[in-house]
């Protein structure tokens, strides 16, 4: 999953009531645009600008990049980037299809040829979200305002494998975990014995099998 520091994660609750709640948003529906890796803000930006400029906001509403803050702990600093959930994809209210199910030609080209956009999911003949898709994807969002969540997450009992230190290339078990700190306390067998070290969560890493 891409990273960026960039990128403005979403600072307020988005509401999940139906688009068609305002009189410039009867009949849109949300849908899934794909874009160019790294571009998902590039096309938000422009979206939201050019609707506005080519007088299309009663075919295109809101623009959705879903993101969470992440914070790791290395050496004793403490860094924060954004995330997005889904990388390489926006979602976009739109009103697609008039009342007898043609494609309207304004909305689809504008969006279509927006710099960074490859496409909408589902062709020439998009489909939109279910209801309860974009439900959940608006529950990500709103769960993630004001907060920040650990570049990786361990879990206590889990097995690791040590990276760094004089205990390098050993597996131990997690006994505790100190988020605020980025610290893991690790239960290491020497000489047939566990011993209890911390470690800062860079210095370990998840054994897959």
């Amino acid at each position: 999953m891409s990273e960026s520091a960039s990128d403005q994660p979403n600072s307020e609750p988005v509401s999940t009531e139906n688009t068609e709640s305002s009189p410039h948003r009867e009949g849109m529906r949300w849908y899934v645009v794909q874009t160019l890796s790294g571009r998902e803000q590039q096309v938000k930006t422009y979206i939201d600008k050019f609707k506005r400029i080519e007088d299309l906001e009663e075919y295109v509403g809101d623009v959705l990049m879903p993101t969470e803050v992440v914070s790791e702990v290395k050496q004793g600093k403490k860094t924060q980037r954004t995330r997005k959930f889904y990388p390489n994809y926006v979602f976009i209210q739109l009103r697609l299809y008039d009342d007898e199910g043609k494609l309207i030609n304004r909305p689809w080209y504008f969006v279509r040829e927006a710099q960074g956009v490859i496409g909408l999911v589902g062709g020439e003949r998009p489909t939109p979200l279910r209801q309860s898709e974009i439900e959940h994807i608006l529950e990500q969002v709103n769960a993630a305002v004001g907060k920040e969540v650990p570049k990786v997450r361990y879990e206590v009992g889990e097995e690791v494998k040590i990276t760094d230190g004089p205990f390098m290339n050993l597996n131990g078990r997690i006994d505790e975990i100190d988020p605020e700190r980025g610290k893991l306390k690790v239960s290491v067998s020497i000489f047939g014995r566990f011993t209890p070290v911390e470690l800062e969560y860079w210095q370990v890493e998840r054994i897959t099998s």
